[in-house]
């Protein structure tokens, strides 16, 4: 798991507010970094960290539940912390269903709102780890020939070589000598793991 230091962004037009929540995150250690605005926040510094962002559901211009959509849309995967003074339950409903891990309402209740933060910074180390992880075994897949990826797709689902072979009209022998270069390119210690290996990656035999 990385150690890397987590970082909050704060995005409310309140400055007091935002003051008041710097305050909280940083007495226990989190770095916080504060806009007033969707574009401020668009337009600033973001350091590449494990993180969440807590953002006001009512701002100038774009709103929260707006901005949403855009972090969706650009690819910002930062968990979102919703916090209102004036939240109903449609709205609350609407920004889980968008993908927000919290709906808090002022004022916050100081536990509430560390407990959210701590959740969100460890689903996005979560979600980073997973995705470094995914990208490793895209890089080891890539060194795969054509063929080698062929035999995967089928020696994932469970085929004997010699059903594989006649599927690909290969001898037995070749399937031997392609699941050992499979094994050993991907660095599988067995079946089972080359098997969970093409789930994170997406294969299956109708895809290779």
């Amino acid at each position: 798991m990385s150690l890397e230091p987590p970082l909050v962004f704060v995005v409310d037009d309140d400055a007091s507010a935002r003051e008041g929540i710097e305050d909280i995150l940083q007495s226990v250690g989190l770095p916080v970094i504060s806009f007033g605005s969707a574009r401020e926040f668009l337009h600033g510094p973001r350091r590449d960290a494990p993180g969440c962002i807590v953002l006001d559901v009512r701002l100038p211009g774009t709103s929260g539940l707006e901005f949403q959509k855009i972090l969706i849309e650009a690819g910002i995967r930062l968990p979102v912390i919703f916090i209102t003074g004036h939240g109903d339950i449609p709205m609350s409903v609407m920004a889980m269903k968008s993908g927000a891990i919290e709906f808090l309402t002022k004022p916050l209740r100081e536990q509430s709102l560390l407990d959210a933060v701590n959740a969100g910074i460890e689903a996005d180390r979560l979600r980073r780890e997973g995705s470094k992880h995914v990208s490793e075994l895209r890089q080891r897949f890539e060194l795969l020939t054509p063929r080698e990826r062929e035999v995967f797709a089928l020696v994932v689902t469970g085929r004997p070589n010699k059903q594989i072979a006649a599927q690909l009209e290969l001898s037995e022998m070749t399937v031997k000598v392609h699941r050992s270069q499979i094994t050993k390119k991907m660095r599988a210690t067995s079946i089972v793991e080359l098997a969970r290996m093409a789930d994170r990656l997406g294969l299956s035999a109708e895809k290779s």
